[in-house]
């Protein structure tokens, strides 16, 4: 490991604002932002800018960018010390892992930008849309709450617009071109890092927000084409 590396391991450490695989803070995260606001997820975060984005528009919220990269969560927090953002935090952990950090209806809506789309069939329970996941988000999510995914990638896209039918989720936005618009929600105006990468290279950005169902979601259940893919032998 590089040095750089090692050195930013070691200053988030010492930031207040990150977390890493903390003991006992479930329910408790009301006491670590002073206060009793909601609290948003961006889950896959990498560098934090969709954390810091949405925590400079809604100060009356709280966000916390979750991921297993300590050098990739070290610029995000750093730039949320520097500019005083109170609202944001950092957690370094496994997104697998959420039920042991969060109480049942603690969070208060899920962000998920440019996550890797695992394009192999052989890894679809690895998408962070999988109804693998959806059933995990639903333990830690408030009632009705909304699940965000921005992506670049068509598969996933499609693969979550199935997911969403499957699991009896309801769809409440679907575009397959964000920034084909007249207009532009300022809330799909945030750029992250890859965004802009994915935007120099001519790809197209893709939304979609939806609500999960109030059952629990048995997941295992849950047939999708990539099970047939990967059952024929597909790819």
């Amino acid at each position: 490991m590089g040095q750089k590396k090692l050195q930013r391991f070691a200053d988030i450490e010492t930031f207040p604002n990150v977390l890493i695989y903390p003991e006992n803070m479930k329910g408790k995260w009301k006491e670590h932002f002073n206060n009793n606001h909601p609290l948003t997820l961006e889950l896959a975060c990498g560098k934090g800018d969709y954390t810091l984005g949405l925590a400079r528009m809604f100060a009356d919220r709280n966000f916390m960018g979750v991921d297993l990269k300590g050098n990739r969560i070290w610029r995000g927090a750093k730039t949320a010390l520097e500019n005083d953002l109170k609202n944001v935090a950092f957690l370094r952990t496994q997104i697998d892992h959420l039920e042991n950090y969060f109480e049942p209806g603690e969070v208060a809506e899920i962000w998920i930008t440019f996550p890797d789309p695992f394009l192999r069939n052989s890894k679809a329970k690895k998408r962070l849309t999988h109804p693998k996941f959806l059933a995990l988000y639903q333990k830690v999510l408030i009632p009705g709450a909304t699940v965000n995914l921005k992506t670049d990638s068509a598969e996933l896209y499609a693969f979550t617009q199935e997911v969403i039918g499957a699991a009896n989720c309801t769809l409440i936005q679907d575009i397959p071109d964000v920034y084909a618009q007249s207009e532009i929600d300022p809330l799909l105006k945030i750029q992250t890092f890859y965004e802009g990468m994915h935007l120099a290279d001519g790809r197209t950005i893709r939304f979609l927000k939806f609500m999960l169902p109030s059952d629990p979601i048995d997941w295992r259940s849950i047939k999708l084409s990539t099970d047939e893919k990967e059952a024929g032998g597909g790819d």
